[in-house]
Formats: structure tokens, C-alpha cells, sequence
């Protein structure tokens, strides 16, 4: 997955680091929400128009679970045009708040599903926005959820990490996320972050991993690399036709969101990360 990967390197990543595993989940200041929400976010037309739509379309479905409202609202985005470089702000660079449905990057898409899943009205929606991808609602580079497992490690927890009761075989090796190998940080300003990483090996995903799997589970595609834990990202999603991961591609042969048949992806990749998703 080059285009993903280096995506990563050059400090664009959607989802940010922590300095410390332990951190309790808490609720966030409805204050501090309010006056995040009011950074002058400014949603195109067809980002307005699709978001108004969708949340129509999801009050219409509120007998729906988690995961089936997951694999519900992620259908809505089959099709939209993979697009890198999705959020703006790094070290020197101030962040700014983007919500746009034009493009998505792999992990700008689970931003907006797992936001919409939780909202009624547009303030809602940007509101779960700023909670899904910073910390303490605070949009800033140093805040920002830029590596998968924060969204199982980070305050305002939103899944839990499952990965090791979806298989005897899953492995747990100690990371250091952020630093490279040569001792250099990948984001620069942000801090090292040790975090033990539990994945399971691809060779033992079977027929049993799959059944204990859920639509709507968040699946990280694990790397070897030192300072990541994952290099792309989806949705589990069962379908009429399989198993498959819903992801925002960048594979030259898609180029958007796709559903790529589960077991034929994850077999050419190291391994998986599964979260599910809190209620």
C-alpha cells in the first residue's frame, strides 16, 4: 500500500499519539465543544448536502445497531474519490478543522461514519467530528488522534480494542509509536508513545476469526514497521457477497471507497487490528 504508507510518513496521518496508555475516558466539555464547533468550519455544498441527507436518512433508522448502523451509513460513501492529504496543521502549521465528503482518505471516512452514527443535526455532526479525531476537543495538531489504537487508548475512548478475544493466535509486541527506526520522529513535535500492539498474524485469519468478527468493526491493517501500528484502515462488513473490507482505496485499480472481499486483502498484509465500536 505505498500511496497509504506514505501518506504516514510525510505527517498527515488523520488519527494522533498519546504520551501514556493509561488515560481515563471522560467526558468532554459541552463549553469546549461549543467554541470548537464555532471554528469557523466552513462545509462546502455537497459536504452540506450529503450531510443533510444522511442524517435524514439516519433518523430513519434508529432501530438499527451499532454495527448495523455502521455498515448502513458507510454504504452511503461507496464510490467517493480517495483523496490524501486530507487535514491540514502540523508543528509550525496551525490546524484547521475540515469536514468534506468530496474526498476521503482511509481514515477521514471512519472520522465521519463513526460521527454520524452519533448525531442528529449538523451541530451534532461537528461536534463528533471534533470529539472522533482530538482530544479533549481541542483542534490542534498535538491533539489529534494520529495513530489507529488511539481511538481505543485515548480520552473520549470511542472502541474498544478486541483484537486478542477474536483469536488464541493474536501477538502483542511493544511499540514505540511516533519514533522511527533510525531514532527520528516520524511527526515531528509530537511525543514518542509506548503502547503494546496486539494484531493478529494474517496466516491465522480463518474461517473462526471471521465468524467472531461484526459488521462495523474497525480494522487496522497492522505493520512491522517501528513507530506504526497500522498503514490502512476499514470497516468489517458482511455482505451478500462475503466478507469484505469497506475502505477508502488508494490502489491504482480504485481509487475510492471500495469493498475489497476480506480474506483476499488481508492475506497479502501482515496482520489486522480489530476495535469495536463503544455505544
Amino acid at each position: 500500500m505505498p500511496k497509504i504508507l506514505q501518506f504516514i510518513l510525510i505527517s498527515v496521518l488523520a488519527i494522533g499519539c498519546d504520551i501514556k496508555d493509561s488515560y481515563a475516558n471522560k467526558d468532554v466539555s459541552e463549553n469546549n465543544m461549543e467554541t470548537q464547533q464555532t471554528a469557523r468550519v466552513n462545509l462546502d455544498s455537497y459536504t452540506l448536502n450529503k450531510l443533510n441527507i444522511l442524517l435524514e436518512e439516519r433518523s430513519k433508522a434508529n432501530d438499527h445497531n451499532i454495527g448495523e448502523m455502521i455498515a448502513f451509513l458507510s454504504k452511503a460513501f461507496l464510490g467517493t474519490p480517495y483523496q490524501p492529504n486530507m487535514l491540514h496543521g502540523s508543528e509550525n502549521t496551525p490546524e484547521k478543522l475540515i469536514i468534506d465528503f468530496r474526498g476521503l482518505d482511509c481514515f477521514t471516512y471512519l472520522d465521519y461514519v463513526e460521527a454520524l452514527r452519533k448525531s442528529t443535526s449538523q451541530t451534532e455532526f461537528i461536534n463528533n467530528v471534533i470529539r472522533t479525531r482530538y482530544v479533549d476537543g481541542d483542534v490542534n495538531f498535538l491533539n489529534r488522534k494520529h495513530f489507529f489504537t488511539d481511538w481505543a487508548y485515548r480520552q473520549y475512548k470511542i472502541a474498544n480494542d478486541i483484537t486478542a478475544q477474536i483469536s488464541p493466535n493474536a501477538i502483542t509486541t511493544e511499540k514505540y509509536l511516533n519514533k522511527k527506526a533510525d531514532g527520528a520522529d516520524y511527526l515531528p513535535g509530537l511525543p514518542v508513545v509506548k503502547r503494546n500492539i496486539t494484531y493478529i498474524p494474517s496466516q491465522f485469519i480463518n474461517e473462526e476469526v471471521i465468524n467472531r468478527l461484526q459488521s462495523g468493526d474497525f480494522i487496522g491493517i497492522y505493520t512491522k514497521l517501528a513507530g506504526l501500528d497500522v498503514t490502512h484502515v476499514g470497516f468489517f462488513i458482511m455482505t451478500d457477497n462475503g466478507p469484505m473490507l469497506r475502505n477508502a482505496s488508494s490502489r491504482k485499480e480504485n481509487e475510492k471507497v471500495v469493498d475489497s472481499p476480506f480474506m483476499d486483502y488481508v492475506s497479502k498484509t501482515p496482520g489486522i487490528i480489530v476495535l469495536r465500536a463503544l455505544q
